[in-house]
This record gives C-alpha cells, structure tokens and sequence, in this order.
C-alpha cells in the first residue's frame, strides 16, 4: 500500500498535474512522513525529486524483501538480486499504472467527450506526455486517435519483456 502511494506521488512528480487537486494533496499528505526527511539530505537533480525516487525504491525494496522472506523462508538473501527485483517489480507496477491510466483516459474519451472534470484534467496531464509523442507519429483514421492502443501495445511489450 505504501509503494502504491509512492509510486502515486513519483508519477505525479514526474508530470507535474496541477498540485491543488485533491488526489495530489492525500498523496502528498500520506508520504510526507517519509519524503521530508529525505529532502533535508537529498537535493534535487534537475527536475527530478530525488528524494521520492529514492523513497519509493526503498519502499519497493522493503516490500521485495518481506515478500521474498515469506516466500522462501529460510533461504539466503542475495542484496543484488534484490535490489534487480525490486526495481524490474517497480518498473512493472509503474508501466501497468499507466496502461491502465491511458485505457481509462481513451475509454473517457469515448463516453464523455467534452466533459471536463479534475478527474480527467488529472488523467490528461498524466497520460498527454505519453501520447503527444505517438500522435506526431500516428495520424488520426477517420476521426479516430489511435495513440492510446499504441501506447497500450508497447507498455504492455515492455512489462514482457521485464519478465
């Protein structure tokens, strides 16, 4: 539950939404315990908080080592291996969020075109960086965009290929 939150707020760094949502405040409110003191010793290197990408990968880590521990009782951890399964676990989870953000995205479009919302302002300013890219590349086919299929195709060839 608490990488789910970190990954939240990383994401959410990382497009930057607008910060007065309501979503992005519980998110920052639930891993302030663990970001503000990281920030204290961590600066940022360019646009990227170091200090939630290093909370959220010692969360992955933590969950990787309490779900290896319980199911392979007994048996030697490795430190490398850990840390290689804790980051393709996060990969994962992050490339499977936004799948899921994108069908959800393309699905909205579908059923309530023109409707705006927080929600979908949110899911927009999550998913256009995705598919701006894929819409320079793919031309709309008689009216209709198919960046989020693409999209969708490839995170789901990349979550493959991590195994």
């Amino acid at each position: 539950d608490r990488a789910r939150r970190s990954r939240a707020w990383l994401i959410q760094q990382a497009v930057e939404p607008a910060f007065g949502k309501a979503l992005a405040q519980a998110v920052v409110a639930l891993t302030n315990w663990l970001v503000m003191p990281l920030r204290r010793v961590l600066p940022p290197i360019g646009r990227a908080d170091t200090a939630s990408i290093v909370a959220l990968i010692s969360v992955q880590l933590a969950a990787t080592i309490i779900l290896t521990r319980f199911a392979n009782p007994g048996v030697p951890l490795a430190l490398l291996s850990l840390v290689v399964a804790s980051l393709q676990a996060l990969l994962r989870s992050i490339l499977m969020l936004y799948t899921v953000l994108i069908f959800v995205y393309a699905a909205l479009s579908f059923i309530a075109q023109g409707v705006r919302s927080p929600a979908t302002a949110m899911l927009a300013s999550l998913c256009e960086p995705v598919l701006r890219p894929l819409r320079r590349i793919l031309p709309a086919v008689g009216g209709i965009d198919f960046s989020p299929l693409v999209a969708i195709v490839g995170l789901t060839a990349l979550r493959i290929l991590l195994g």
